[in-house]
């Protein structure tokens, strides 16, 4: 029997032990993954939240509470863990008022092994559930702001003896968890009070733009560079005209081709600082690596290719302004980065450590709805409360028709000087000129203008020198059925699928109609449906020509004059099921 017992005890001993995880690899653990959780772009409240939850799955707390004090020392925010439900107030009332208020005063953090015998605790051991058979130990650290206590983070457990974890161990932790929430609160505060003060001065420039005089009282406003007289271009330079005497950061929305750069120069050539530079750079052109070097520039060797220090946009643009243009397509990586040197006006150099201020006024530009971006996440708030001080929005040229004739004579002019040559223009040209629509805006002006004076043969422009008179335009094409002054004449051969125009009433029904989009299995067209496209829908159109060319897209964008990319936009829209052949 003895030698049995000698057996077993010696197999017992040969079993491999479990690993057991050092307490310091669990720390740094926890550690990493609250930092992920406090750079993470949520509600402060949200972010503060979770903290706790993670912390509960690393430590043996029963309860946490993560409390905030307001400037004026009132509570701010409070935050809990390990009840079923609760509110601030709630969570409130739970916190052991002498603890934290000595918490606080002291800025020292406060351990107690068991408090129903700790003299803090007279009145509030009960509240925490200590009784005679329970041994509940607390611990709490103040949360920091340079010196100043904003805060407090506490927990507390049941303490049953068995426990791995040791409360000296626990109180480095915390601290450690403290001073990163501590850092947190310090960010979101500066965010809201710098949102506040921008939102105001927001409201302050808008309210000035609202009080302009009537148009008639006013004075036209000219700036060189900009063509036009038409009154949506009136009001967006009696925008600019008000809006450059400040400092605030412009936000140029709008359609791509509206000219959005040559507004961003008149800001700063009416403002107080035209003697300064006027820096430019496309977000949307660089990858992030090498933008982030194009914006703060590089120290020397800060990386491969790096033989000198070189500075950066913002250097450069110090005293003056900076246009990043495409501010929509950045990554949110890099909206950080960039939000940073917005708020505080300094960053350091690719590879160096050394600040650098600069004083820049900031314009920026997007075609992108950076609303829905917020929204999706793909934008950060604080960044986009930043950038939008002032927005401006600029008007598509088929708001400013009567500026064409203006805008063409310019172009046609800069080309003639280029060029040694005397073109004018018929007034055929003209007309047709006015009926397009031009979605491109003025650079597709431009554009035509530049292409059509090339190719012309005579000594002026006439209607059959245009690309759109031989059904050579995609831009005509495009535009059909949105132009009421479009020629007929002008229209391709084989007219697109273009939604026309539509009454206020059929286009709630149509927008009603067209949410539902369309699964059902269609009848092949007939033979003659080449010969019928004018009379087809636009929805038809797009089937009969992915019937023609066997539900192919590329196939059926030649056929339509289209491209791919546009294609699969049009099937999307209309719910039109691709059957694979």
């Amino acid at each position: 029997m003895a030698h049995a017992d000698t057996s077993l005890a010696e197999s017992l001993e040969a079993r491999p032990n479990p690993p057991v995880i050092p307490l310091s690899e669990i720390a740094l653990t926890g550690i990493y993954e609250i930092s992920k959780i406090l750079n993470a772009p949520n509600r402060l409240e949200t972010t503060l939240s979770n903290v706790l939850n993670v912390l509960s799955s690393f430590l043996q707390m029963r309860h946490g509470v993560i409390s905030l004090l307001a400037d004026d020392d009132v509570p701010d925010v409070t935050v809990g863990v390990g009840w079923n439900e609760g509110t601030d107030e709630r969570y409130r009332a739970r916190l052991p008022e002498t603890v934290i208020g000595q918490i606080v005063a002291t800025a020292v953090p406060l351990v107690a092994e068991d408090v129903a015998t700790h003299p803090l605790f007279k009145t509030d051991a009960t509240a925490l559930g200590a009784d005679g058979d329970v041994r509940v130990s607390f611990i709490g650290v103040p949360i920091r702001i340079g010196a100043k206590v904003v805060g407090t983070l506490t927990i507390d457990r049941v303490w049953d003896g068995r426990s791995v974890f040791r409360l000296d161990t626990d109180v480095r932790f915390l601290t450690m968890i403290a001073n990163l929430i501590g850092q947190t609160v310090q960010l979101y505060r500066v965010v809201s009070r710098d949102r506040d003060r921008l939102m105001a001065e927001s409201y302050r420039l808008q309210k000035e733009l609202s009080e302009l005089k009537p148009a008639r009282e006013r004075r036209k406003v000219h700036i060189k560079g900009i063509v036009g007289d038409s009154p949506a271009l009136r009001s967006l330079l009696e925008q600019i005209t008000i809006v450059a005497k400040s400092n605030s950061t412009v936000l140029l929305r709008g359609e791509s081709g509206t000219g959005k750069e040559l507004i961003a120069k008149a800001i700063h050539e009416l403002s107080p600082r035209s003697k300064g530079p006027f820096i430019k750079i496309n977000c949307a052109a660089l990858p992030e690596s090498v933008l982030e070097s194009e914006l703060f520039g590089h120290e020397k060797g800060a990386f491969t290719g790096a033989l000198n220090a070189r500075k950066g946009r913002f250097e450069l643009a110090d005293k003056g302004t900076l246009f990043l243009d495409e501010i929509g397509e950045i990554s949110s990586a890099f909206q950080a980065k960039l939000l940073r040197v917005l708020q505080e006006q300094e960053f350091e150099r690719v590879g160096g450590n050394h600040t650098i201020k600069v004083d820049v006024r900031v314009v920026t530009a997007t075609n992108r709805n950076l609303e829905e971006a917020v929204a999706r996440k793909e934008f950060r708030a604080d960044l986009y409360y930043r950038i939008s001080v002032v927005p401006i929005l600029m008007p598509p040229l088929r708001e400013r028709r009567s500026d064409i004739p203006q805008l063409a004579g310019e172009f046609l002019r800069r080309f003639n000087g280029e060029n040694g040559r005397t073109l004018t223009f018929d007034a055929t040209a003209m007309e047709v000129l006015m009926g397009c629509g031009f979605p491109g805006n003025v650079r597709e002006l431009e554009n035509c203008v530049q292409r059509t004076a090339t190719l012309a043969h005579g000594p002026s422009i006439v209607m059959e020198d245009f690309a759109c008179r031989r059904n050579e335009c995609l831009s005509a094409m495009l535009w059909k059925g949105h132009s009421e002054v479009a020629p007929q004449r002008l229209r391709p051969a084989i007219p697109l699928p273009v939604l026309p125009v539509l009454s206020a009433a059929s286009a709630a029904s149509s927008s009603t109609s067209s949410s539902q989009p369309a699964t059902t299995s269609v009848a092949r067209p007939a033979a003659s449906t080449e010969a019928n496209w004018e009379q087809m829908s636009e929805r038809d159109r797009f089937i009969a020509a992915m019937e023609k060319s066997g539900w192919v897209q590329a196939k059926a964008a030649r056929i339509l004059g289209l491209t791919p990319r546009q294609i699969g936009y049009a099937l999307k829209k209309h719910g039109i099921e691709v059957k694979h052949l």
